[in-house]
């Protein structure tokens, strides 16, 4: 059972827990070049690094986060995360699991949710460059910018494998790329989740380990409506992608 920790030890907690995740990720800074809408590495002097993102917002983002951890009954830092963005709904859920015995097999547990303040584009996923479209599909995080453009920004590895063999077989070279979730309340074909809420993300992010964070995004939500691929507008493996994040929302089930 997750247990409320008086203030001043639960400010030595925080304190701890940043200053480990903050040795962890100080690789995780590059330069983006993209139009104007990515969220790219800002050119001023004295730039942000991971460590100091986290001297700065860590301590009051995992305040936030931390009622949320102790409702659910879930470690914090947890010990793995998965973010599921609903494009229909403009949610973002996030899951997480502790690990209280040590032996890794505890279950996911819902913490919150999030309002997607901005996400063009429709149905159906990302084919190219350009088109403005959020990717669906199931995506990791692969690196942390505390110095984009839209305050601070997590890489999405779009196009992953899958992606990338369909982009081949039909032969379009410019699938896309740089596909961030990140502040600002605008985007095109990122999810835009405003400031503060990024600061949450990034926050979690850095302290779970961002290769134990995964991200599933889908059209509308799978445990609620069918996911119905249109072959006016869709390509003809969709259906496939669909089955997966089918089969990846079931591990997710909304309490009552």
């Amino acid at each position: 059972m997750f247990k409320k920790k008086p203030a001043n030890h639960r400010r030595l907690f925080l304190t701890g827990a940043l200053t480990a995740a903050a040795s962890l990720t100080l690789g995780s800074i590059y330069a983006f070049g993209r139009p104007y809408w990515v969220p790219t590495m800002r050119s001023v002097t004295g730039r942000q690094t991971v460590r100091s993102v986290l001297d700065h917002y860590g301590e009051s983002a995992s305040a936030r986060l931390l009622p949320f951890f102790e409702e659910a009954r879930v470690s914090f830092p947890p010990k793995r995360v998965t973010l599921l963005a609903l494009k229909q709904e403009r949610k973002l859920e996030v899951w997480a699991q502790g690990d209280p015995t040590g032996t890794g097999e505890s279950p996911f547990t819902f913490i919150r949710d999030y309002d997607i303040r901005k996400a063009s584009g429709v149905a159906g996923p990302k084919l190219r460059e350009g088109d403005r479209q959020v990717p669906e599909g199931l995506y990791k995080i692969v690196g942390l910018n505390p110095n984009s453009s839209y305050h601070l920004s997590m890489k999405l590895n779009y196009p992953n494998s899958f992606d990338l063999k369909h982009a081949q077989a039909e032969g379009r070279t410019e699938p896309g790329s740089n596909i961030f979730i990140h502040g600002n309340s605008l985007s095109v074909g990122c999810l835009a989740m405003g400031d503060e809420v990024i600061e949450e993300l990034f926050v979690l992010t850095a302290l779970t380990g961002r290769e134990r964070v995964k991200v599933a995004i889908a059209p509308r939500d799978p445990r609620t409506k069918v996911l119905k691929a249109d072959p006016n507008s869709m390509p003809a493996w969709t259906p496939e992608l669909y089955d997966s994040l089918v089969d990846e929302f079931k591990k997710y089930p909304r309490p009552i």
